[in-house]
C-alpha cells in the first residue's frame, strides 16, 4: 500500500506551510520557503519537527509560518465492496 494513502487513512491531511525567514546576512530582508507533507491537524507534529530542526540547524531565523491543510480522503468517500475499493 502506498505510504501517502496509508497516512491519509490514519487521519493525516495534506499540509502546506509558508515559512518566512530572515536572511542570515541581511536580517532586514525576508525570504519565503514552502514546506508540504502529510501531517496531523491541529498539532502538526511533522511540521513542528521540521521547524525545530530549522531553528536548531539553520542560520535564517523564522519570522512567520502560515499553515493550510486539506483532508484529501475521509471515511465517507470510499468503501470496500466484495473485496474491491470503490470511491464515491
Amino acid at each position: 500500500m502506498d505510504q501517502a494513502f496509508a497516512d491519509q487513512m490514519a487521519g493525516y491531511s495534506l499540509t502546506t506551510a509558508e515559512i518566512l525567514y530572515r536572511l542570515p546576512d541581511h536580517r532586514e530582508l525576508l525570504q519565503s520557503y514552502v514546506w508540504q507533507d502529510f501531517d496531523l491537524a491541529p498539532r502538526f507534529p511533522r511540521l513542528s519537527e521540521f521547524l525545530d530542526f530549522w531553528s536548531a540547524s539553520l542560520d535564517g531565523p523564522l519570522y512567520r509560518v502560515r499553515v493550510a491543510h486539506k483532508a484529501l480522503i475521509s471515511p465517507t468517500e470510499f468503501s470496500f465492496v466484495a473485496g474491491e475499493l470503490q470511491v464515491h
